[in-house]
């Protein structure tokens, strides 16, 4: 392929020739080879390919074919009950998904169970996902398909022995109790191209050999066009050396071990730091799910306790007060955030996070003065995924209603950019380059850069390419 009339680094004009999936030239001019694809740039920008740092891509496959149950389509009670209702027209299992608190109140009369379920929609099987998603909550028809009863052993709640219907932490008993198939991945990989997309860190914490080998097929039936960075438990440890792909490039390989903290359910810390050690033994690096200030000081007393190495990283940091900020920096830690939450919720953090931790949500422009390697990420399905809408919000810091969350974090829009075009398994670390030479991961644009950086969120790429292949053309 020949791209004519490419800007590459925010302003050179030139050809680029694509073969055996790597950049093969650049110059101002060059001459169309026999059968060679040609495509007019008519300048417009030619970048690395996105990736995602952190993402989930089964519960994002699942997510866009169940019911909103959250802002900022369902906001009260009774939006959410119209909405159950609506769907008692149908069989079979219905799945709900990024409920919030603020949706019933916060009050425990208000909170979420089997019961308010039960009086919207009490003949079909409903279960519902918390949009942090640690929590399902399933009415009473669920219960009893899944053989769930007061008496049962099993991981549900029950408040005087009685089943509140919430579940905690517990997906993987949920899916095995399912029984249900994997979700096609095609949709969403189509998605995530079309914003030029080409790698993405799937994070689950339980990923196992066996999404391993789903995720391996889903690329070799040409499902999944992405690159992945696979996180997950200790089960993939002796995975790690599988061999790279006979042309060296990324496609599927194994990432950090996951570890997902709970405030409220925090784990023995000698058995973490024991098992980081673990890890760091098995040539894997270790990351942190910290969306608390408590969470994010457990984490580094133990890798502090534990010892760090290279590739260890925070995911989140979703508040980060400026002597936490400096000991990430002291560890060698990177961090993983999502700048689009400012935009999507921060006008419920203005309202819920409490006013000394406010100035420190989802920090950017700190991370990257003090040195500290930082990448961005959507956390979808929990978060969308649109990656141009999270650079908009990292270079804005407005909420959905426009109020300003953090204005000194704010970054440019090239800064914004790289947040999300470092390598799968350097997130933070320079960003890809479109050089002679490079994995022809790539994203045109149908304009120029400095017309595109000031309207990220508009951006629509005309074609993105992965090693090479066109994996998305508008």
């Amino acid at each position: 392929m020949l791209i004519r009339r490419a800007e590459i680094n925010f302003g050179d004009l030139v050809d680029v020739r694509i073969a055996s999936g790597r950049v093969a030239g650049i110059a101002a001019r060059l001459q169309a080879r026999s059968g060679e694809a040609v495509i007019e740039a008519g300048g417009g920008a030619l970048l690395p390919g996105l990736r995602d740092h952190h993402l989930h891509l089964a519960s994002l496959a699942a997510s866009r074919a169940s019911l909103p149950c959250g802002p900022p389509r369902i906001r009260t009670a009774e939006e959410l009950a119209a909405s159950l209702r609506a769907q008692a027209g149908s069989d079979g299992w219905l799945r709900g998904v990024g409920y919030h608190e603020s949706v019933l109140g916060e009050s425990a009369a208000g909170a979420i169970d089997r019961h308010w379920i039960d009086r919207h929609l009490p003949a079909r099987p409903v279960r519902i996902q918390h949009r942090g998603g640690r929590l399902w909550v399933l009415n009473s028809a669920a219960l009893r398909t899944l053989g769930v009863s007061d008496a049962g052993d099993d991981p549900f709640e029950r408040v005087e022995g009685r089943l509140t219907g919430r579940l905690y932490d517990n997906d993987r008993w949920l899916r095995q109790r399912l029984g249900r198939q994997r979700p096609d991945l095609a949709d969403v990989s189509r998605h995530l191209a079309s914003r030029g997309v080409t790698g993405v860190t799937d994070t689950s914490p339980d990923n196992s050999p066996a999404e391993l080998l789903w995720l391996r097929q889903a690329q070799q039936r040409g499902e999944l066009l992405q690159d992945v960075l696979l996180m997950g438990d200790a089960s993939l440890d002796g995975c790690a050396a599988e061999p790279a792909e006979p042309d060296g490039q990324l496609r599927l390989a194994i990432g950090p071990r996951k570890f997902h903290l709970h405030e409220p359910q925090l784990p023995e810390y000698a058995l973490v730091c024991a098992q980081i050690r673990g890890a760091h033994a098995a040539g894997r690096a270790a990351a942190f799910h910290c969306v608390t200030r408590a969470e994010l000081v457990f984490a580094l007393g133990a890798v502090r306790e534990a010892g760090s190495r290279a590739g260890d990283r925070i995911e989140h940091a979703s508040v980060a007060p400026p002597e936490l900020l400096d000991e990430v920096r002291a560890l060698g830690l990177s961090v993983v955030t999502q700048p689009g939450f400012i935009a999507e919720r921060g006008d419920r953090y203005l309202e819920e996070v409490e006013a000394a931790d406010q100035p420190w949500l989802y920090r950017l422009r700190a991370f990257l003065d003090a040195g500290v390697p930082l990448a961005g990420s959507s956390d979808a399905p929990f978060g969308t995924p649109e990656p141009w809408a999270a650079m908009q919000a990292a270079v804005s810091r407005r909420t959905h209603a426009g109020r300003m969350v953090g204005a000194d974090e704010a970054l440019s829009p090239e800064q914004a950019l790289a947040l999300f075009t470092a390598p799968l398994d350097a997130p933070g670390q320079a960003p890809c380059r479109v050089e002679t030479g490079a994995v022809a991961d790539l994203c045109l644009l149908g304009a120029g850069w400095n017309q595109v950086r000031a309207d990220l969120g508009g951006v629509k790429p005309r074609l993105t390419l992965r090693a090479g292949q066109v994996i998305w053309a508008q």
